[in-house]
C-alpha cells in the first residue's frame, strides 16, 4: 500500500510555524517514502471558514516549497458522506440526539465526583442528560455516540503511535473510554459532522495510510480509532510530533500573526529559512 499522509488546515485564520513544522513533516515523510502527500481543508464550519485564508494557505504552503498530489479535498463538498456514517451508527442504536447547550453541560458538571475527570479530548465529558431520553433527531439536538455501547460494539481495538514519548501499541480500554472521554459529539446542529466523525470519513476516503499531527490530538485518535472499528475502516498509523511553542512555553495558535508565515515572507525570510526556525534543516 502506498504511503499516504496529508495536512488538514482550517481556513480560519493565517498559518504560522506550528503549521509549517506539521506540513513540512508529513510532506517529507511523504515524499522520503516515495509516497503521495495530500492537503484537505477542513472547512466544516461554514459560519468561520473564508475564501481568503483558504487561498492564502495554497500560497503559503506553496511558497514553502510545498507541493501536495492530487485534488484538495474540501470537508464542505462532502456532507453526504458524513450523513451517511452517522445513518449506519444511528441504524445500530450506538447513537442518541442531544438537545443539551454548553451552559446546560457546565451547569450539569458543576458538582463533579471526586477522582472523576471534567475535560477529555472532547472538552468537558458530557454527564449523559439525554441518553435515557431518547429524544427524536432533528435540527434542534446534536448526535452524540453512546459510548459504552459503542465500546461493546467495536472492542478490541488498537493503534501503532511512532511520535516522541508514546511509540507502541496502544490498546484501547473501555472503562478508560467511558471515563475519560465520554459520550462524544459527532454532528453539532447546523453543522453536518462534528471533527471527530468527518477526519475518520476523510482519511478513509483518501487512503491515508499515516497521519501525522500535533501531540495535542494525541488522546483524540482513541475516539478516531473507535470509529475506524465501528466503521470498519483500517486504522493508519499515527505519528504525533512535538509542538511549536512560543517563549513562554505556550503552543502557537492561529491568533498569533506575529508567527504567521505570511509575516514572515512579508519580512523577507526564506523557506531554509522556516524549516531552521522549527528545528529542520
Amino acid at each position: 500500500m502506498t504511503f499516504t499522509t496529508r495536512f488538514a488546515p482550517s481556513p480560519t485564520g493565517p498559518l504560522h510555524l506550528g503549521h509549517a513544522y506539521s506540513a513540512i513533516l508529513a510532506h517529507d515523510a511523504a515524499r522520503a517514502a516515495d509516497g503521495r502527500f495530500l492537503l484537505r481543508i477542513d472547512d466544516l464550519d461554514q459560519s468561520r471558514a473564508r475564501p481568503d485564508w483558504e487561498q492564502q494557505i495554497y500560497d503559503d504552503l506553496t511558497w514553502l516549497g510545498l507541493h501536495w498530489d492530487g485534488p484538495v479535498r474540501r470537508q464542505s463538498e462532502h456532507f453526504d458522506d458524513y450523513a451517511i456514517a452517522l445513518a449506519k451508527l444511528t441504524a445500530r442504536g450506538l447513537t442518541y440526539a442531544c438537545a443539551c447547550n454548553r451552559r446546560d453541560i457546565e451547569q450539569a458538571a458543576d458538582a463533579p465526583q471526586e477522582g472523576v475527570p471534567e475535560f477529555g479530548p472532547d472538552g468537558r465529558i458530557y454527564p449523559g442528560t439525554c441518553r435515557p431520553l431518547a429524544l427524536p433527531f432533528g435540527a434542534e439536538t446534536s448526535t452524540r455516540l453512546d459510548m459504552a455501547k459503542a465500546c461493546a460494539a467495536a472492542l478490541p481495538a488498537s493503534f501503532i503511535e511512532t511520535g516522541p514519548g508514546h511509540a507502541g501499541r496502544h490498546m484501547l480500554d473501555a472503562d478508560d473510554l467511558i471515563k475519560t472521554i465520554g459520550d462524544v459529539v459527532l454532528s453539532r446542529r447546523a453543522i453536518a459532522a462534528a471533527y471527530h466523525l468527518a477526519v475518520v470519513i476523510d482519511d478513509h476516503a483518501s487512503a491515508v495510510t499515516h497521519v501525522i499531527r500535533g501531540q495535542d490530538l494525541f488522546d483524540a485518535t482513541r475516539i478516531h480509532v473507535l470509529l475506524q472499528s465501528l466503521l470498519e475502516q483500517p486504522t493508519p498509523t499515527y505519528h504525533h510530533h512535538a509542538l511549536i511553542r512560543d517563549e513562554t512555553g505556550k503552543r502557537l495558535a492561529k491568533r498569533d500573526d506575529a508567527r504567521a508565515i505570511s509575516r514572515y515572507r512579508a519580512d523577507g525570510a526564506t523557506p531554509a529559512d522556516i524549516r531552521a526556525m522549527v528545528g529542520l534543516t
